[in-house]
């Protein structure tokens, strides 16, 4: 196993440089993608490159969107280019500091012993989370595993897991609509169709108040719901063979 790290990158410039310095203490090469960020981002992720070239090992790598995509869109440039630098797996990781890196190694560890699941985190959150993001996250979560017919995926929404490459480059033509914050579900239920094992670990995220979100309620909110609705098509095409799956009781 080659593991790497994905880091999308949206002005974080005050949280990226410990995110980054963090994953390589564990021995990740890290990728970050700068998804079109402003001068004073832009600036850090230079500095943090330049850096990074003093150290021979691990790596680290800027890639650069010339204008904003989206969260997911940079997450797929760093898939595609993890796959070119030879890796056998991938962890995304947002880059504002939510996620608590003290879990890495036990994603790691699982994704050693499970190489062909899904490593998924599920959020234990403290105070800092909003009752609205915690409670929009549950209409997420009922539609996905309605879509999936089971309650295998514990959490959606969570940008913190590990791909296994093999089971995730395929299914990349079919994530061509999935650009923004709708990625994080849509990949997991296609990877759940693809009858690839998800290990659903603990992770613990806050959301301080001088923390940045570049969640648009309105934009986003349509965007996933349009999302739902085309794997709710999807599902129902799928439904013998799901459900094939839970009369057998497994997915061989």
């Amino acid at each position: 196993m080659k593991t790497v790290a994905i880091v999308p990158v949206f002005d974080h410039g005050a949280t990226v440089g410990a995110v980054a310095a963090t994953l390589r203490a564990h021995g990740l090469p890290v990728i970050l993608v700068d998804d079109g960020s402003h001068a004073p981002c832009a600036q850090t992720l230079d500095a943090l490159l330049a850096a990074g070239a003093a150290r021979d090992w691990p790596p680290l790598v800027l890639l650069r969107h010339t204008e904003n995509r989206g969260k997911g869109a940079a997450v797929l440039t760093g898939l595609v280019h993890a796959q070119t630098l030879g890796a056998t797996h991938a962890v995304q990781v947002d880059a504002d500091g939510q996620h608590d890196l003290e879990a890495l190694p036990a994603f790691l560890e699982a994704s050693a012993a499970n190489p062909r699941a899904v490593i998924n985190g599920c959020p234990r959150y403290d105070d800092s989370v909003s009752r609205g993001r915690l409670y929009g996250r549950y209409l997420t979560h009922l539609w996905v595993w309605i879509n999936t017919l089971s309650l295998r995926i514990a959490d959606s929404m969570c940008g913190f897991r590990v791909y296994p490459l093999a089971a995730v480059m395929p299914l990349l033509p079919a994530l061509r609509h999935a650009k923004r914050m709708d990625f994080d579900p849509e990949i997991l239920v296609r990877l759940d169709w693809a009858a690839v094992p998800i290990v659903n670990l603990p992770v613990r995220v806050r959301y301080p108040a001088d923390g940045l979100s570049h969640f648009q309620p309105w934009r986003d909110n349509l965007r996933i719901s349009a999302m739902h609705a085309r794997l709710f098509f999807g599902m129902l095409r799928r439904c013998p063979r799901l459900l094939a799956w839970h009369v057998r009781g497994n997915r061989v």
